[in-house]
């Protein structure tokens, strides 16, 4: 198999999920945030 094939196959894959990995990973920081914003104000009101 040559060299440029087999980068050409793993690395777009790559590239494309720690692309994701990084978009997903500030959106799960700002959901952890809201959820523990949220759990905050609910002991708050009992």
């Amino acid at each position: 198999m040559d060299i440029f094939e087999l980068i050409s196959n793993l690395g777009y894959p790559i590239v494309v999920n720690l692309f994701l990995l990084i978009r997903f990973e500030a959106k799960i920081d700002k959901l952890d945030s809201s959820i523990k914003e949220l759990s905050e104000i609910i002991k708050s009101m009992k």
